[in-house]
């Protein structure tokens, strides 16, 4: 679809997909801004899956918001997807955050102890992040202090 990046078309109205024990979300409050939600649980049967649900719409998104606060559960593959969604937002030059669910959190503490990934405490907050923060890549080792 030949649109003008940072442009939503119209056919990117609201949408959903349920995807194994997980339901995706994926709304347009701006143009070229999409939030992205899970609900349920994101594991190993699905992680991958949401990455390419989220970024389906490369070249029309320029501000990404990954809404996770209704998920239930959140396995170590759920981790591995973020960073995959990390790299490759950075590759598309997408900006990104993250809101997380108490189950996300709490795995986060132990994979991402630094907070490398762009973690906001609600939607609005990673609004205003993704439209005024550079991208940030993973760092895989913590740089000494």
């Amino acid at each position: 679809m030949p649109d003008a990046p940072g442009v939503s078309p119209p056919d990117l109205t609201p949408d959903n997909q349920v995807c194994y024990s997980a339901q995706f979300q994926t709304r347009w409050p701006q143009p070229a801004t999409a939030v992205v939600s899970a609900h349920g649980e994101l594991d190993a049967a699905n992680g991958n899956k949401f990455v390419e649900y989220a970024l389906r719409h490369p070249k029309q998104t320029q501000w990404l918001v990954i809404d996770l606060t209704g998920l239930t559960f959140f396995a170590t593959a759920g981790f591995s997807a973020l960073h995959t969604l990390n790299v490759q937002c950075a590759g598309e030059d997408i900006r990104w955050a993250l809101v997380p669910s108490l189950a996300v959190d709490r795995l986060l503490r132990l994979c991402d102890p630094d907070s490398t990934l762009p973690i906001c405490v609600d939607i609005a907050n990673a609004l205003t992040t993704v439209h005024s923060e550079p991208p940030r890549l993973l760092k895989l080792i913590p740089q000494t202090r």
